[in-house]
């Protein structure tokens, strides 16, 4: 499967052919996709590129979606500016999120984890709907995301990038890479960014996004002989990241811990190792076995004005992976053993919550592909953790192509997870709603395990039009809760509770694309999203909170003919998203309430790049150029420490307007 990613990746084809008559040189350039779809593999899998990461400011993993149709960006609340991603219409923690296939963004990192990994340091991301593969754990249900960062063998000697943006954002990024010798080589990545100054566009009184500063280090070695059949990497991250938020006049040192003025502070530090050794036996080429290893410290020290959170994070994660066939290689399997620790220091409010989870786990995947029309994944595993039980994990996806160029895909896998109610809702501190937690008999806060059914059908179709290259189709998901540690804001203005599901709470998500090359160079994307998501509340059934049931992305991409290494390009794209079910509120003053729903808004960006010569080029861009704004975003914002006070509703964007420019360097 790995090999089929990696051929699905390639960058460009090019073919030179020659005529004996003339001896003239005719090129034949197939342009390379920002978002790839494969119509081979048998998971429903899309891989965004270097080329669309490019189109956006791209300033970290959180902000690299903005054009994609599978993923959807919100604002996780009106103060820290944080990014947060939904797939099928659920929040990141059901999603499987791993680097190079190493768990990543999980347990304490959940809420700001993908701002932590810079844009300019990944080749591909590769997003995969519905139930993931079983080779990477038990806890995906809405789907997988992973991130594939640059290779020191295959990167380039020194990249550059400078940024600058009217919110008082700069950020600077540096890339060092140095072969050792004809088997060793090195990367040096070195990221840092940093906010001066304070924005208040809509004058509440409190900054619409964050000071701060960040400090991000990775160094990487790869070795790979071709000869022995052995390859492998060894990793070593540090990253230091500090945020102040609140009131304009909130001086930190100051005012901490007082109701002079509300503040709110973020700290977090960050320490990663992580290695993977694989080996392809010499005489068996279809047969391997890889061993990863990944040990990483995460500590965040915060407050949001009286509010208290403290989290550290010391987590190991090993897995053993062997690779063979049955008879042929229409018959393939994965089979391995895995083992993850996570030891938990956590202080809410000066309340200890700590706890130790470890899980040992086994897993086995049959694949069958008839190398034509149609493939199957069976898989399953078996785990044993020391809070949620013994458990079985089962997976299935199926492709079957009906015809050329077209492609139906079916899964459906069960996931399980202990939710991380604080870690993961961290945007609720920045309230006067007190914590309570309604169940007892859980082991995990008094709750028991998240459990979840999730099942997919999807359609794609390539085909001419007006003797142009189009395509289109479809998706439709349901994820079915067995168990859910509800969130519930339903219930009153001054309260969350936490709680085991006593109803129902499903997800159904309905996706159509349709992708046009309007002319040579000119090429729209465009998609639909339906959303039904329900949950039984303790008040009734209602929406989820904060999720619009309808969405629309269409996207513009324009570049102009290469010559002489010098080109233009030019991105526009639209957003828009239907009303939302807004958290309830109304008991409070009629000045601190929102209505039940939000209204529709949309926002467009867009983005010009000069490319002067294949190691230079410039760019300026902007976000929410129609500059709409959330007209009200802070309840209670005249008395941030009295009982109405609620930071957390973001349904919109709180900034306005945002331009940028930059640039990029490199050295070949």
């Amino acid at each position: 499967m790995q090999k089929n990613i990696l051929l699905f990746a390639a960058f460009l084809l090019s073919v030179s052919m020659f005529s004996q008559e003339d001896l003239e040189e005719v090129k034949i350039n197939k342009k390379q996709k920002g978002i790839k779809k494969s119509y081979t593999l048998t998971t429903n899998t899309s891989l965004i590129t270097s080329k669309e990461l490019l189109k956006a400011a791209c300033c970290n993993l959180a902000e690299s979606f903005e054009t994609n149709p599978s993923i959807d960006v919100n604002f996780s609340d009106a103060l820290t500016g944080t990014k947060q991603i939904k797939m099928l219409g659920l929040t990141s923690p059901y999603l499987m999120i791993t680097e190079e296939n190493i768990p990543s963004v999980r347990g304490a990192s959940q809420a700001y984890g993908l701002s932590f990994t810079p844009g300019t340091w990944i080749e591909s991301v590769q997003i995969t709907k519905g139930a993931g593969s079983v080779i990477n754990g038990y806890e995906s249900i809405s789907g997988q995301i992973n991130t594939e960062l640059l290779k020191p063998l295959s990167d380039i000697p020194f990249f550059l990038n400078a940024y600058g943006s009217t919110d008082s954002r700069f950020e600077l990024n540096t890339h060092f890479n140095k072969k050792l010798s004809d088997k060793w080589a090195t990367s040096l990545f070195v990221h840092g960014n940093t906010r001066v100054a304070k924005n208040d566009m809509n004058n509440d009184g409190f900054l619409d996004n964050p000071l701060g500063k960040q400090i991000n280090v990775l160094n990487r070695y790869q070795y790979y002989n071709p000869e022995s059949g052995l390859v492998s990497f060894i990793n070593f991250r540090y990253m230091n990241d500090k945020k102040q938020t609140g009131e304009v006049d909130f001086d930190k040192d100051r005012d901490r811990g007082t109701t002079n003025y509300w503040g709110s502070e973020i700290n977090t530090e960050r320490f990663d190792v992580s290695t993977k050794i694989g080996y392809v036996f010499k005489d068996m080429p279809y047969q391997s076995i890889g061993f990863q290893n990944a040990f990483n410290s995460h500590k965040q020290d915060s407050y949001f004005g009286l509010n208290q959170y403290d989290i550290k994070q010391n987590s190991f994660y090993s897995n053993l992976i062997f690779n063979s066939i049955i008879n042929n290689t229409m018959h393939k399997f994965t089979t391995g053993l895995n083992f993850a620790y996570d030891q938990y220091q956590e202080f809410v409010n000066l309340t200890d919550v700590s706890r130790i989870d470890n899980s040992v786990g086994a897993f086995f995947e049959y694949t069958y592909d008839n190398t034509d029309n149609f493939s199957l994944i069976l898989g399953g595993r078996v785990d044993n953790h020391n809070r949620l039980g013994f458990f079985v994990t089962p997976r299935l996806h199926m492709r079957y192509n009906p015809w050329k160029n077209g492609v139906i895909r079916f899964s459906a896998g069960r996931g399980k997870r202990s939710a991380n109610i604080f870690a993961e809702n961290q945007q609720l501190f920045a309230s006067s709603r007190t914590f309570s937690v309604l169940d007892s008999n859980g082991k995990v806060y008094g709750l028991n395990p998240e459990i979840a059914w999730n099942y997919g059908v999807s359609f794609s179709q390539k085909f001419r039009l007006f003797n142009k290259n189009a395509d289109a189709g479809f998706d439709l998901y349901r994820t079915d809760f067995q168990n859910q540690a509800i969130v519930d804001v339903m219930q009153s203005p001054q309260q969350v509770l936490f709680y085991d599901l006593k109803g129902s709470s499903f997800a159904n998500s309905l996706q159509v694309e349709f992708n046009y090359e309007l002319i040579q160079n000119l090429n729209l994307r465009t998609a639909y999203k339906y959303y039904d998501i329900q949950t039984d509340y303790l008040r009734g059934t209602f929406q989820r909170p904060l999720q619009a049931k309808h969405r629309f992305l269409g996207n513009l991409e324009y570049e102009t003919t290469l010559n002489n290494d010098k080109q233009w390009k030019f991105d526009f794209t639209y957003n828009w998203s239907g009303k939302q079910q807004l958290p309830y509120t109304a008991t409070n003053p009629e000045a601190d309430q929102f209505p039940d729903f939000s209204p529709a808004y949309a926002v467009m960006n867009a983005q010009v790049t000069r490319v002067f010569s294949s190691v230079f080029e410039v760019y300026i861009g902007g976000e929410n150029i129609g500059n709409y704004k959330q007209e009200k975003a802070i309840l209670g914002a005249d008395n941030p420490f009295g009982t109405n006070f609620d930071a957390s509703i973001a349904y919109a964007p709180i900034f306005g307007q945002m331009y940028y420019a930059g640039l990029r360097f490199k050295i070949k």
